[in-house]
């Protein structure tokens, strides 16, 4: 969930209030510049639920944030076991951060098999709050903890904190009429209450949630709301916290203005939506539900009211055929899906390139090959999206950086391809479709002018006079050819994936003609107007760093990290890829290192190498998760010392 609150100034004010409401109490309140938080148990515990509240109160009370949700693909693997592992980790903190963090401070544990996953990544010293009622022996055998480790001393190193919360929920909700199991189900608003308290977050927003999610069964939003603020009470009384910490707003970490969490799948919905506004176009979504990019579908299925029409097809090529059809009479048209989908698509988008319609692709990269890791990040469609069609079918390709980005992102891949008439590959991953930070909401007067001229009558005139309509006949600044809407009179030509005549659009099987239409929708891809790169290098370093997509902020932690243990490091990271921007080769010569990281096996690196000649210095990492900053650090620095 997310939720839109007001600057960050303002809402510290807010929250002192709600802190009056509250107080600590006689206990002690450590003020903290930033903390990361662990949820993590069954994939039917409702963690990614919890985290979700945590994030939205998190965000309301203006403090910067970035989560990063971990769930498995299987719908309810076997409880208790670690494939059922299901976790959310949110960073938050009184001033700019980039990251999920590299390591929990706290580790709340809702069983022995979360206790298990998660426990390598906690560092000695940190707190976990383990869920004691789940430790009976079956539970631990099915693990392979041959005795507790809350009694053997393996979690000595740790503040632990053993607490019983199923059976505080069911004491808590005994008054009510539910049974033990329907009970137990709210022990994670149980511990969404204590963190809450431990962390000094506000309550109402969960409260009003609460009775909003379960508006049609008020006794099972009572219940929840009691658990929650049994929790809280839990808190406030028990021996065993006896220190509660503040994190004050990031009142400097942002401009002023109007801000809300977003996910980077919910901004790009809202960046498609503000793209067809500001075009003044209908916006059209042909897809088919996949990980992880249903939930752009889903969103965009709920704004009917701002002209989005939203088409489940049966698979994911008669989804983007809908979409191409939809460009061909006047829509802005999109169709969403991931790697898998990319391939069953590409025979449409190497038709999309030979029509010349603006359509865009949307893929939310997961791990792969085939079906391969649907709930875990990769970068790995990199070429696929560069060459992934067969003949020469160039198509641009732009990739967000953060998950707000995602909403600039989805409005300049509609600029292109409404400026230049072409399908557009905007590439996105798990870990920006899932994670979330504070966005900031723009004004109106702040997007770009979209609108586009449609062909209105001939455009061409033959050598005895006559005016004729030629769709092929382009622009000769962008090389596009007239967007023709099907039932304008005397706009009447074919369509169809046989190659074009240069003009005419007749069909031509001339090899001039051929070499002629190949090369130049090639050009048209190169002539696109993109930004300069800009390069962060303010010490003149001779190492540098150049990244795509979510790297970003991970890349930018380590980049930190090292500039404060006094290396000079210049950083880089590109939007787009197809074409790249002009200045890219000058910036790549300045420098002796490149190094690039990718979650992949070096695709970037492989197309800097080709295009640049540079020996530019991969590191790689595919193993679902993004990188870590502490990891990429020691790599850079290995990197500028060599």
């Amino acid at each position: 969930m997310t939720s839109q609150v007001s600057s960050p100034s303002e809402q510290a004010d807010e929250a002192v209030v709600g802190e009056q409401r509250k107080p600590a109490g006689t206990k002690d309140v450590r003020r903290l510049d930033r903390v990361i938080i662990r949820f993590a148990g069954d994939s039917g515990d409702g963690m990614q639920l919890t985290g979700d509240r945590f994030t939205s109160e998190t965000a309301s009370f203006g403090n910067d944030l970035s989560t990063l949700p971990n769930f498995p693909a299987e719908i309810r693997a076997p409880a208790g076991t670690l494939p059922g592992v299901s976790s959310f980790q949110l960073h938050f903190a009184d001033h700019d951060i980039l990251t999920p963090g590299d390591a929990p401070n706290v580790l709340v544990a809702m069983n022995p098999a979360a206790l298990k996953a998660n426990l390598g990544d906690v560092p000695r010293g940190a707190e976990i709050i383990v869920n004691t009622d789940e430790f009976t022996k079956r539970a631990m055998q099915k693990v392979g903890y041959a005795t507790s480790p809350l009694e053997d001393g393996s979690l000595d190193g740790y503040s632990l904190h053993p607490v019983p919360l199923t059976t505080l929920t069911v004491e808590a909700l005994k008054e009510f009429d539910l049974t033990r199991k329907e009970a137990e189900r709210s022990k994670n608003m149980f511990a969404l209450g204590l963190l809450s308290w431990m962390y000094h977050r506000p309550t109402e927003g969960t409260e009003k949630f609460l009775k909003s999610k379960f508006a049609k069964k008020p006794d099972i939003a009572a219940a929840n709301i009691t658990a929650f603020r049994a929790g809280w009470n839990f808190g406030e009384t028990t021996e065993d916290f006896a220190v509660s910490y503040e994190i004050a707003p990031a009142t400097t970490a942002f401009p002023v203005g109007t801000y809300r969490n977003i996910s980077g799948n919910l901004a790009l919905s809202y960046g498609l939506i503000a793209a067809s506004r500001q075009a003044d176009l209908p916006l059209y979504l042909g897809s088919y539900p996949i990980t992880p990019a249903s939930d752009i579908l889903h969103e965009l299925s709920r704004h009917k009211n701002f002209g989005v029409r939203t088409f489940q097809a049966e698979d994911e090529i008669a989804g983007i055929g809908a979409a191409l059809g939809a460009a061909f009479g006047g829509s802005l048209a999109v169709t969403t899906t991931s790697g898998p989908g990319v391939a069953l698509k590409s025979e449409t988008i190497g038709l999309a390139v030979s029509l010349e319609l603006p359509l865009l692709v949307i893929d939310i990269q997961r791990g792969g090959p085939s079906t391969g890791l649907p709930t875990k990040t990769e970068q790995a469609d990199l070429l696929q999206a560069m060459y992934g069609r067969n003949g020469e079918a160039p198509v641009p390709v732009i990739a967000p950086c953060t998950p707000a980005d995602c909403f600039d992102a989805a409005l300049e891949a509609a600029r292109i391809a409404l400026t230049y008439r072409t399908p557009v590959m905007l590439l996105s991953d798990g870990y920006l479709a899932n994670g979330s930070e504070p966005w900031r909401i723009p004004e109106p007067d702040e997007l770009p002018d979209l609108t586009v001229q449609f062909a209105q009558g001939p455009n061409h005139t033959l050598d005895d006079g006559s005016e004729v309509f030629w769709p092929y006949k382009r622009d000769a600044q962008t090389l596009a050819r007239p967007w023709a809407i099907p039932g304008t009179p005397g706009l009447e030509h074919r369509i169809g994936g046989i190659e074009k005549e240069d003009g005419t659009g007749n069909i031509s099987y001339a090899p001039a003609n051929h070499d002629f239409m190949v090369r130049t929708r090639q050009a048209k891809i190169d002539g696109i107007e993109v930004p300069d790169l800009e390069v962060d290098d303010p010490h003149e370093a001779k190492t540098l760093v150049l990244g795509w997509g979510s790297t970003y902020g991970p890349i930018t932690a380590a980049v930190r990290r090292l500039r404060t243990a006094g290396e000079s490091i210049a950083q880089a990271h590109l939007r787009h890829l197809n074409p790249f921007p002009r200045n890219l080769g000058a910036v790549l010569g300045r420098y002796e290192k490149v190094v690039i990281p990718e979650m992949n096996l070096g695709q970037l690196a492989t197309l800097i190498r080709a295009k640049y000649l540079v020996d530019a210095h991969s590191y790689n990492q595919v193993n679902g998760m993004p990188f870590k900053a502490e990891q990429l650090a020691k790599a850079l620095k290995e990197a500028i010392d060599a």
